[in-house]
């Protein structure tokens, strides 16, 4: 008999930590749950320790230790509290796998203590990898520690180059939704609201994700990340808007001939082919339909209107600690914009704005990293 997957979830109760769960629910013969942890979700968390039963447990919100503590005092699960925890965890559990599916910035040091652990990395965060690209992929070959994509975009990428020469590689084509405001002018955008932001026209997920879809941040996220992931130059990373979601992204080869990866938008797959690779599992998801979905289109970013996905170019192409100080503005006006502090507009406004006025450091370390962001939140919020 296979031996079981040993999994730990990092982000449970979020978007794609509860769907992590449903195929660990649907292959529990092939899955076992080691640590669950959440951020302030306490009332999940413990449902979804009852239903699982792993060995650790962790809430971020120390306020809510003592609530998960005493709801699993007659299970056999340790429950630990605080965000440094999560990184601590890593050092204990027999989790051979770990899914970083927490939000933002805060995944940045569990993934490391997790690579530092030996842990196979199925990334969901893409801003581990903005953030600090050129510091993680350094400590993943030096642990030789697989990381495999579950971002849709990246993962449809990781499936295409299966088998190839990277060195052949001549464009990785991102695809996007274009969000909900597909097509709308600067104008348009001025006064839209948090509710109309929030209905994405083909992915359920979290608050932050699909602001920053909307926003086109999160396809400027992606290509920073896809960088580091395949060792591309930014020049041949593209993003195009395809609105129908079908084709999750593409590799050109230097012959000419293109690698799509298509299928509906369900982040189920992506989660399910991270956690089994490099083995296709047979799955009861629901079939693509080539006589239903007969109309693919292709359309070019509008980076004037969208100006994110123009800024997270930039970052990239910059280097050093930009993509740092970009995505911790970014996290502070999205949390802006959901407090309707700001409009929508302004968000890139304030990226750009903290992009230059935060100090640029060509070389970062770790603290470095840690001292920009701290640095960049401070001074985005003195500019709201």
């Amino acid at each position: 008999m296979t031996p079981k997957k040993k999994i730990a979830i990092l982000g449970s109760t979020g978007s794609i930590g509860t769907q992590a769960l449903e195929i660990a629910r649907e292959q529990k013969e092939r899955i076992s749950i080691e640590v669950l942890t959440a951020n302030s979700n306490a009332d999940l968390l413990i449902a979804q320790a009852k239903e699982f039963n792993p060995n650790h447990v962790v809430i971020a919100d120390e306020s809510k230790y003592l609530q998960v503590k005493e709801a699993l005092a007659n299970d056999d699960i340790k429950v630990f509290a605080g965000s440094k925890s999560i990184a601590e965890v890593m050092e204990i559990t027999s989790a051979d796998t770990v899914l970083t599916a927490m939000v933002g910035y805060s995944g940045l040091l569990p993934t490391i203590k997790a690579i530092e652990n030996k842990k196979r990395i199925a990334l969901a965060n893409k801003e581990t990898l903005v953030v600090a690209g050129e510091l993680i992929t350094s400590l993943c070959l030096e642990n030789k520690v697989n990381l495999i994509p579950v971002d849709s975009e990246h993962s449809a990428i990781f499936q295409c180059l299966v088998g190839e020469d990277l060195d052949t590689i001549d464009k990785i084509i991102l695809t996007a939704s274009g969000g909900p405001f597909r097509g709308k002018t600067r104008k348009d955008l001025a006064n839209i609201t948090k509710a109309q932001a929030l209905k994405h026209p083909n992915w359920s997920m979290g608050a932050k994700i699909t602001i920053d879809s909307a926003t086109l941040m999160n396809k400027g996220l992606e290509v920073i990340e896809a960088k580091w992931l395949f060792g591309v130059k930014g020049s041949q990373i593209k993003a195009v808007v395809h609105p129908q979601s079908i084709i999750h992204s593409m590799v050109e080869f230097n012959d000419g001939s293109i690698k799509a990866q298509m299928g509906l938008p369900d982040m189920k797959l992506p989660i399910h082919y991270a956690f089994f690779f490099p083995e296709r599992v047979k799955t009861e998801f629901k079939r693509m339909s080539f006589t239903e979905t007969n109309t693919l289109t292709f359309e070019e970013p509008d980076q004037e209107t969208f100006r994110n996905l123009f800024l997270a170019y930039e970052a990239m192409n910059k280097g050093g600690n930009m993509a740092c100080i970009l995505n911790a503005a970014n996290e502070i006006a999205v949390d802006a914009f959901l407090q309707d502090k700001i409009g929508f507009l302004q968000i890139a406004e304030l990226n750009e704005k903290c992009m230059n006025l935060v100090k640029y450091m060509a070389n970062p370390t770790l603290n470095d990293y840690i001292e920009t962001d701290t640095e960049t939140r401070k001074i985005a919020l003195s500019l709201l």
